[in-house]
């Protein structure tokens, strides 16, 4: 009797089996690498929004605790608080000053009583606490032309009245360097300088004349 043939191993199915347990192995990898970049992701969100409000209320603290002493000095030199503004933005804080307080009509020399507010004011912006902040003085005027020899147009008197507040708060302490010194015009009124027929309004041309100083921190 010849002996029975033994029964040949399926190769095929055992390969299978094999194929599959390594796809199923490369699919767990995949999914850990997955996991691990969504966690990246997640993290680097997570990380991001923290230093966002971290340096957010960095930003803020400056910013509340300045108009908190300029609003106390506006209210000491009994400013109108209708012509002089005081506020934020974006970037900083803006205090919109009316300029008849510190020029006569067509001139840029300060008037007497420019000395109190711009000492007061000078007083406060060099204390310590606000040395990240820069300054940028801004001369602005109405749109009724003027035609000097010293002041061919409104370009030279804005540029003229912005340098003479900026030297006047060098003069009282404040490092030139932290300043600059810019005329406007008549380019960004705050109030429409005519009505629609072309005609001139008075009481809005005379608080499109100001002075504008931007604080803006500046974190190195």
């Amino acid at each position: 009797m010849m002996p029975e043939k033994k029964p040949e191993e399926n190769l095929e199915e055992w390969m299978t089996t094999y194929s599959d347990m390594v796809t199923l192995l490369l699919c767990f990898f995949v999914m850990l690498v997955a996991a691990s970049k969504v966690d990246a992701v997640m993290f680097e969100q997570i990380r991001t929004g923290i230093a966002r409000e971290f340096m957010d209320r960095q930003v803020d603290q400056p910013i509340t605790l300045l108009i908190a002493d300029l609003n106390d000095d506006l209210k000491t030199l009994r400013l109108d608080e209708r012509d002089n503004l005081l506020g934020d933005d974006h970037l900083g804080v803006v205090l919109d000053l009316n300029a008849n307080t510190f020029f006569d009509s067509g001139s840029a020399e300060l008037k007497p009583e420019a000395t109190p507010i711009l000492t007061r004011l000078a007083s406060t912006l060099k204390l310590k606490q606000y040395n990240i902040f820069r300054f940028e003085v801004q001369g602005h005027t109405d749109d009724n032309p003027i035609n000097t020899e010293r002041f061919p147009s409104n370009w030279e008197l804005s540029s003229a009245r912005a340098s003479a507040v900026t030297r006047f708060l060098i003069n009282h302490g404040i490092d030139e360097t932290r300043l600059r010194a810019v005329g406007m015009s008549d380019i960004q009124p705050r109030f429409p300088n005519r009505d629609a027929y072309g005609a001139p309004i008075p009481h809005n041309q005379e608080r499109n004349r100001r002075v504008v100083i931007r604080m803006d921190p500046v974190y190195k």
